[in-house]
């Protein structure tokens, strides 16, 4: 009687125990994935940040070398430790990929030089929709490789200056602003204001 009683107990115990060790192994792989979840949507938003200024420092760049000539297309760096040189930094610093922790994807103008840059991580972004304005072609974007930092992007359409109207005669002559052959003066960078964002934080 006592043996079958010490041997029912023993058996509740082992089922606890059991019950126990599954219970532990299902919160912790929770605690897992959570953690994971968090650290990729950390690293999400580094991406999006350091992508965004890249894309900035682009356009800065562009309407700096182009200032005071008249050039077609845009101009573009050799490398991102190009944008980083002084007197005139237009990046704090030559990022990595956030994502990948290595290098990036670049996208090569026709005419050479760095016209943009993509993670090179197929994952699928958490982030879907309400984009900052200049990335909101991100949206329903499916991986990160196709986040596409690049100057300039579909995003930045309606926020490019519009080519000047051709001059009619007389038009602009005695103008304010403009000069004796009517052309209305353009301010220095004024091709990569629009290409400026809030980066996100």
């Amino acid at each position: 009687m006592v043996r079958c009683r010490m041997s029912n107990e023993q058996g509740i115990t082992y089922l606890f125990l059991m019950f126990a060790i599954v219970l532990i192994g299902i919160t912790t792989t929770a605690a897992a994935k959570q953690w994971k979840a968090m650290v990729q949507r950390e690293l999400e938003a580094d991406l999006l940040m350091k992508g965004i200024e890249i894309q900035n420092a682009l356009a800065l760049y562009s309407a700096a070398k182009k200032a005071g000539r008249v050039m077609p297309g845009e101009v573009y760096p050799q490398s991102l430790v190009e944008l980083t040189r002084l007197p005139k930094p237009f990046l704090r610093k030559a990022y990595l990929d956030p994502i990948t922790h290595g290098e990036w994807e670049y996208l090569r103008a026709p005419n050479g030089g760095i016209m943009g840059v993509r993670s090179k991580s197929r994952a699928v972004p958490f982030r879907q929709h309400d984009f900052p304005l200049v990335v909101r072609h991100f949206d329903g974007k499916n991986q990160y490789y196709d986040w596409v930092f690049q100057f300039p992007n579909s995003s930045m359409a309606g926020m490019m200056p519009a080519p000047n109207a051709p001059n009619q005669p007389g038009a602009g002559l005695n103008q304010p602003g403009t000069t004796q052959a009517g052309v209305q003066p353009s301010p220095v960078g004024s091709e990569a204001q629009g290409a400026l964002a809030t980066v996100p934080k």
